[in-house]
């Protein structure tokens, strides 16, 4: 497992630094000079521009100006901005925000996707099963935009004026983890749909299987055939989305956290793509990157626990 671990660290390096350097490429070749951007409707004087541009290494060839920020990332320095604000300075409080926003999206989706998944498979064919995948056909259908708005008003005001009860607060985080849980909901809607119909045919090929018949033939209960053989066996393809999707949703947090009103770093995405903030944005997409690398390194550790039968010496 040692040697396993070691050698997908390894893997990650080129991965890490071919995706760090496509975004810098497609960052910086976007027009318009961001240095300009700093007068606003006011010309920048000459002078001050030139030493901006000396001291970011604007003047040098793409390559040496990547080179530079990769010496950075090693040391743990994102970068700078143009104003003279550290990257890292900003990424602290926010990025925690996002984490947790993603983290209760994730175990939203876990539980209601497994859930309904399972339940479907369980009354295949019946109106349960044809309700549950129409249910998902819809939320796959709707914009987030629209779900966010919706679920707000629906959750957030209406059932605040007709039964009295404040339990989703509609924007900010000064209510603790009841801030997270309406946003949490419509980061995870899109997934939760998805989840639900990928459970849902993989127990149902699981069901099909020699040993499941061979379980139930046996008399074993119908719970622990459930709940130990089948979907333990059908585990593998949801942890490996869920794991996937840990990303995702971290990386697609930009829209609920502008709906919410969430001080993370998906609206500080938004906001730095807009002010042409470039040392923030390839900051946060290397950031994202390296969630996604740890998230599928610990999923490929559970592959293990989930079936014996795998082994990486």
């Amino acid at each position: 497992m040692g040697r396993y671990i070691i050698r997908r660290l390894l893997q990650a390096i080129p991965v890490l630094v071919g995706t760090t350097f496509l975004i810098f490429v497609i960052v910086y070749a976007l027009p318009g000079d961001p240095v300009a951007a700093l007068g606003g409707e006011r010309p920048i004087d000459p002078v001050a521009a030139a030493r901006i541009r000396e001291q970011f290494h604007l003047n040098d060839p793409l390559l040496l100006r990547y080179w530079h920020y990769l010496q950075g990332i090693l040391t743990g320095d994102f970068g700078t901005t143009l104003r003279g604000v550290s990257v890292s300075s900003m990424f602290q409080g926010k990025f925690q925000v996002t984490l947790q926003l993603s983290i209760t999206a994730l175990v939203l989706e876990a539980v209601i996707g497994v859930g309904l998944g399972l339940w479907a498979a369980m009354r295949r064919g019946k109106w349960e099963d044809k309700a549950i995948l129409a249910f998902t056909l819809i939320i796959v259908s709707v914009p987030t935009l629209v779900t966010g708005f919706v679920l707000q008003l629906l959750l957030g005001v209406q059932l605040k004026r007709s039964a009295g009860i404040d339990f989703f607060p509609v924007a900010g985080i000064g209510d603790g983890m009841r801030s997270y849980l309406l946003p949490g909901l419509v980061l995870a809607a899109l997934s939760i749909a998805y989840l639900t119909r990928l459970t849902r045919t993989s127990l149902m090929e699981t069901f099909r299987a020699d040993f499941i018949r061979t379980a139930i033939a046996k008399g074993m209960p119908r719970r622990r055939v459930l709940g130990r053989h089948a979907l333990r066996n059908s585990m593998i393809p949801l942890v490996t989305y869920l794991g996937a999707d840990l990303g995702t949703l971290m990386g697609g947090a930009v829209i609920t956290e502008t709906i919410f009103n969430l001080p993370g770093i998906g609206k500080q995405l938004f906001d730095s793509v807009y002010l042409r903030e470039n040392d923030v944005v390839v900051g946060i997409v290397t950031v994202l990157v390296l969630v996604y690398i740890l998230a599928n390194l610990i999923v490929d550790m559970l592959y293990a626990v989930l079936d014996p039968r795998i082994r990486y010496e």
